[in-house]
C-alpha cells in the first residue's frame, strides 16, 4: 500500500507499507538512494512485521524542494516524525536507517521530535553528526591521530561535495556513479537528479555539526551495525558512542557500505533480534554478546573463543591470554582433567569458561561441539585449532596406522574445526578469525619428520586457501608456525620403528633439548593474539621459525640440503 504523508512545512512524502502485525518497522534510506534500497530487507521482514518505507524529501517519489535550507536536519527529523505519527499513531515504532537516513534518524531520536514514539533504533553506516564531530575532536592528540587520519581519508567526499558545481558535473557525467561502484559496490547507479539535490544534505549540515558539535543523548535502545569494509565510515566512529547512548548494542558486520542491498539477510536478522527482545522475547546469544556494558575489559571483550587442545601447552596459554583480555571461552581437549584445569584458571581471570572433553579427530563429536557452542553462545568470534600430536621417524618405518592417527588429529581435526565454525561465522555475518596451528616443519622439510611435517604443511596450505575464500565474509585466517616451543608434546611424541625403551629415551632427550631452548608457550599465545588483531596470514613464533621461513623462500636448496641432516627430532607446534 502506498500513501502520501505531508510534513509540517508542506513537503509531501511517498510512503509504502508492506506486511502486517502489531509491530511496525520504519526504514529510512540514505544518499544517493531512495526507498527501493530497502526492498531486499523488506522481503525478509514483512512476513513478521508491518514494514514502512518512505522516500525522503528530494528523492524518489517524494517532493523535491529546491532551497538548500529545506534539507536541514531539523526538517528531515520533522519528516520522520510525521511519517511515524501517520503510520503508527498509538504505538512506538522500531526504526531502521542507513547512511544519511541514519544521520537524520539520530538527529530525531536525540531531540524532541520522537520523544516516546520509538521502541528501538538500528543504525547502519550513518553516525550522529554531533557524535562524529565530538569523536573527531577527541582524536586531536598523539594517541588518536592514526584513527583520526583513517576516518579523514574515508571522508574525502565530504570536502568534495562542498565544492561549487564540480560535484554536480561529476554526477551528470556519470563519473561519480562509476566511482561509487568501484569504491563500495553500491549497486545500480542512482537517479542523477536525486544525487544532485542530495548534495544539499552535505552543504547544509556537515560543517556546522563537525566544527561545533552539540551534546546529543539518545533515550532509546540503539543497535549499530558497522560494516567492516565500509569505504566511507570507519567502524570506530559509529560504535564509540556509549557515553551518549545508555542502552547500546554494537556489531561489526562483514560487508561494505551498502549493507542493506548486499547483505539483507544480516540486516534483517540483526534487526529482528533486537526488535523481538524489545518486544519481550529473551535476548538470543548473539544479541547478548553485542550489548555494550560498563564492565567491559580487554582487547577481546564480548568475544567468544573456541580452543582445541586447551588442556596444556600452547592451547592452555592461549586460553589464559584471551581470558585476561576479556574473551569468553569454550575449551576442548581429550584430557578432561587438564582442560577443566585450564578452564578454572581462565575463570580466575574473570572469563566465562566452559570445558568440554572432545577428540578433534571424531567428526561426530566435533559436530556436537559446534551445535553446543551455537546454542549457548552463537557463532564464535575466534577459533583456535590447536590440538595436535607429534610423530618422528623415517617414512619407511611409519605404519599406515601411524599415518592415519597423525592425519586424523593434525589435519582432520583442523578441517573439522574450520568447516563447522566457518559455516557458523558466515551465517552470522559478523566476521571472525580462525587460527590454525601449523609448525615451522610446514616449510622446513626433514627426513626425521615426514608424517608430522606433511600434516603441518597441509594445515598451512589449507589456511592460505581458506583465507582467500573467507575474506569476503570478513573472516581472517592465520597459520601459526611455532619453532622449538617447550610443551608436553615432546613427552608424548611417537617415535616410530623403535622399542618402548628407545621411545622413552628419545622423548627424554627431545624434552631436555626443548627445555634448554626455553621458549615458553605463553610467547606463542601472545603471538596468536597479535596475529588475530592484525589479521596476519602466516605467523612464525620463535626466532628459528622466522629464520626458517625466510630461508625457505630465499634459499630453498639450502633448506633441502639441511633436511638430510640428523637433527634433534620433535617439534612443538
Amino acid at each position: 500500500m502506498t500513501r502520501r504523508v505531508v510534513s509540517e512545512d508542506g513537503v509531501s512524502l511517498a510512503v509504502t507499507e508492506s506486511g502486517s502485525g502489531d509491530v511496525t518497522v520504519v526504514c529510512v534510506h540514505g544518499y544517493p538512494d531512495n526507498g527501493s534500497l530497502w526492498q531486499p530487507v523488506v522481503d525478509a521482514l514483512s512476513d513478521r512485521y508491518r514494514v514502512v518505507v518512505y522516500d525522503v524529501r528530494g528523492a524518489g517519489e517524494s517532493d523535491k524542494p529546491a532551497a538548500q535550507s529545506a534539507y536541514h536536519l531539523d526538517r528531515l527529523a520533522a519528516d520522520l516524525a510525521a511519517v511515524v505519527d501517520a503510520v503508527s499513531p498509538d504505538r512506538p515504532v522500531h526504526l531502521l536507517a542507513h547512511d544519511w537516513g541514519a544521520i537524520q534518524t539520530w538527529h530525531a531520536v536525540t531531540g524532541e521530535w520522537l520523544r516516546g514514539r520509538v521502541a528501538s533504533f538500528t543504525s547502519i553506516s550513518g553516525p550522529c553528526l554531533d557524535h562524529a564531530g565530538a569523536w573527531l575532536r577527541s582524536r586531536l592528540r598523539p594517541s588518536g591521530l592514526r584513527e583520526l587520519l583513517r576516518q579523514v581519508l574515508h571522508s574525502w567526499y565530504i570536502a568534495f561535495f562542498q565544492l561549487p558545481r564540480i560535484p554536480e558535473l561529476a554526477w551528470r557525467s556519470g563519473v561519480a556513479g562509476r566511482a561509487l561502484q568501484r569504491l563500495d559496490g553500491s549497486g545500480a547507479p542512482p537517479d542523477t537528479g536525486d544525487a544532485i539535490r542530495g548534495l544539499a544534505l552535505y552543504r547544509e549540515n556537515m560543517l556546522t555539526r563537525f566544527t561545533r558539535p552539540a551534546r546529543r543523548e539518545a533515550d532509546v535502545p540503539v543497535q549499530v551495525l558497522a560494516p567492516q569494509a565500509d569505504g566511507f565510515v570507519t567502524p570506530l566512529v559509529q560504535t564509540d558512542i556509549s557515553r551518549w547512548v545508555p542502552e547500546l548494542w554494537t556489531r561489526r558486520v562483514a560487508g561494505g557500505h551498502w549493507l542493506p542491498r548486499n547483505r539483507p539477510d544480516v540486516v534483517a536478522r540483526c534487526t529482528s533480534e533486537l526488535i523481538d527482545h524489545i518486544e519481550g522475547a529473551p535476548a538470543v546469544p548473539s544479541l547478548r554478546r553485542a550489548k555494550v556494558t560498563s564492565e567491559e575489559r580487554g582487547r577481546f571483550a564480548r568475544q567468544v573463543a573456541v580452543i582445541t587442545g586447551a588442556g596444556n601447552g600452547i592451547g592452555a596459554a592461549t586460553a589464559i591470554a584471551l581470558a585476561e583480555e576479556g574473551a569468553d571461552l569454550v575449551l576442548t581437549d581429550v584430557d578432561e582433567l587438564a582442560v577443566n584445569r585450564t578452564a578454572e584458571q581462565a575463570r580466575r581471570h574473570g572469563a566465562r569458561a566452559q570445558a568440554v572433553a572432545c577428540d578433534v579427530s571424531d567428526a561426530s563429536a566435533m559436530a556436537d561441539l559446534a551445535k553446543q557452542v551455537a546454542a549457548e553462545y552463537g557463532a564464535p568470534d575466534i577459533v583456535v585449532n590447536n590440538a595436535g600430536i607429534g610423530m618422528a621417524g623415517p617414512f619407511t618405518q611409519t605404519t599406515l596406522a601411524d599415518w592415519e592417527r597423525v592425519i586424523d588429529v593434525n589435519l582432520w581435526g583442523v578441517i573439522h574445526g574450520c568447516k563447522l565454525f566457518a559455516e557458523q561465522m558466515i551465517a552470522r555475518g559478523e566476521g571472525g578469525h580462525i587460527v590454525n596451528l601449523a609448525s615451522a616443519a610446514a616449510y622446513l622439510p626433514s627426513k626425521l619428520l615426514p608424517a608430522y611435517a606433511t600434516t603441518k604443511s597441509a594445515v598451512l596450505m589449507l589456511s592460505e586457501c581458506l583465507r582467500a575464500e573467507l575474506t569476503a565474509d570478513g573472516i581472517g585466517v592465520t597459520a601459526v608456525c611455532p619453532g622449538f616451543v617447550h610443551t608436553n608434546i615432546t613427552a608424548t611424541t611417537r617415535f616410530v620403528g623403535v622399542d618402548e625403551g628407545e621411545q622413552l629415551r628419545r622423548q627424554r632427550v627431545t624434552t631436555a633439548a626443548y627445555q634448554r631452548r626455553n621458549y615458553p608457550p605463553e610467547k606463542v599465545a601472545a603471538r596468536i593474539l597479535r596475529a588475530i588483531e592484525r589479521d596476519t596470514p602466516v605467523a612464525p613464533a620463535a626466532a628459528e621459525a622466522h629464520i626458517g621461513l625466510a630461508l625457505s623462500r630465499m634459499t630453498p636448496a639450502a633448506v633441502r640440503a639441511a633436511a638430510r641432516l640428523d637433527l634433534t627430532p620433535g617439534e612443538a607446534g
